[in-house]
């Protein structure tokens, strides 16, 4: 896979590209798949896994190929299948995409995951420890598994012998010839070939920062822009964190309907202006009404201080907004939208900063919330 990147204020967001096929109409086109180290998934539409996923499920995606199709790589060539044969399943496919995404932020891939899995169970023999290296080892794709140990002579028989109980049947696909059943034998041998390896492994371990990870480590959150003719959803989920969500927030004794009400109202220079944008309809309609009427000439200059006031003020007197927003974890958060790509992430050079304040504003509440050691008692100066 080659490398790739996009810049979002500035910030070089590294990525990498695949080739796939994409259906669109009765047309399957190669091109490329992006993925990007924010959880961002360029498909020809902005995405992230859980995007993918559907992407995949309706064929947008390509995993399969019809014979007889057409097949495009837009002005280089067209054709139609033949017999046309895919290496890779869905799952396999979205399993790959969410390694790419671990790889690229630094954390471990689904086989580093079995490796220290596998440390683990070198170090406890125990039948708990022995279940998690099962569970981490079918967690790599299937198509990768082979590859998990980097001997092509080997390939993963130890780690699938070390998974299997003794007596069972080993894991994974049945060599041929016929199924094999692990004999205790069999596993000593295991545990000798990582013997070395675990060895290695501890001298070539790397340090660990003392104030935390470098990256996220929660996937990236996309709050895609999302338009309620009839109203919002009784349960619309994280997207109660979009700015338009009707959400009333009370700033400086005058309350408004949502974030985007109070943020087009106070940008306006006059007090009818504010008026008339606070008690718009909708949210749009507000945003239409400032395009209107005079702004505050210094008004670029302090719109970030201020939609960080109201963005405070909707979690402070929201809190049950709150839960949701803190229950992102460290996740980037991914805002996207038709307006300015100063508040927006664009493909390339949107700038994202109403993701970024929402990152911030979590921070805060999490720091509210965090038990936080009692400040030192120092004693007092004793008056002369």
């Amino acid at each position: 896979m080659k490398r790739t990147y996009r810049l979002v204020d500035g910030e070089q967001i590294e990525g990498t590209a695949r080739p796939v096929f994409i259906r669109n109409g009765d047309t399957y086109f190669l091109t490329e798949l992006r993925v990007f180290a924010d959880g961002v998934i360029d498909c020809w539409d902005w995405v992230d896994l859980d995007g993918l996923r559907e992407k995949l499920r309706t064929g947008w995606v390509a995993t399969s190929l019809p014979p007889g199709a057409r097949a495009s790589a837009h002005h280089l060539a067209s054709w139609r299948f033949s017999e046309p044969q895919m290496w890779v399943t869905a799952e396999q496919l979205l399993g790959e995409v969410a390694d790419d995404i671990d790889t690229l932020n630094g954390r471990p891939d689904s086989t580093r995951r079995c490796h220290l899995a596998l440390d683990r169970y070198l170090e406890s023999r125990s039948e708990q420890d022995r279940i998690g290296l099962l569970d981490a080892y079918l967690a790599i794709p299937r198509h990768m598994r082979v590859y998990a140990l980097g001997d092509m002579d080997r390939k993963d028989w130890p780690l699938r012998v070390l998974c299997t109980d003794t007596g069972s049947p080993i894991v994974g696909d049945p060599p041929r010839g016929g199924e094999t059943i692990v004999t205790e034998q069999m596993r000593q041998e295991a545990f000798g070939y990582f013997a070395e390896r675990q060895r290695a492994t501890e001298e070539n371990r790397q340090p660990i920062y003392p104030d935390g990870p470098e990256g996220a480590q929660a996937p990236t959150l996309t709050l895609n822009q999302a338009f309620f003719p009839k109203g919002w959803p009784a349960d619309p989920g994280t997207l109660v964190l979009r700015n338009e969500y009707p959400a009333a927030i009370t700033v400086d004794a005058v309350t408004y309907p949502t974030v985007v009400h109070a943020y087009w109202a106070l940008a306006a220079t006059s007090p009818e202006a504010r008026d008339r944008i606070r008690d718009a309809a909708r949210p749009y309609d507000a945003e239409k009404l400032a395009g209107q009427v005079p702004l505050w000439p210094d008004w670029p200059a302090v719109r970030l201080a201020v939609m960080a006031r109201l963005l405070r003020a909707k979690y402070t007197q929201h809190p049950e907004l709150a839960d949701i927003l803190l229950a992102t974890g460290d996740a980037r958060i991914h805002y996207t939208g038709i307006g300015s790509r100063y508040w927006n992430a664009g493909r390339r050079e949107g700038r994202n900063w109403m993701g970024r304040l929402l990152e911030l504003i979590r921070s805060e509440i999490a720091s509210e919330r965090a038990a936080s050691p009692a400040p030192v008692q120092r004693p007092a100066k004793k008056s002369r």
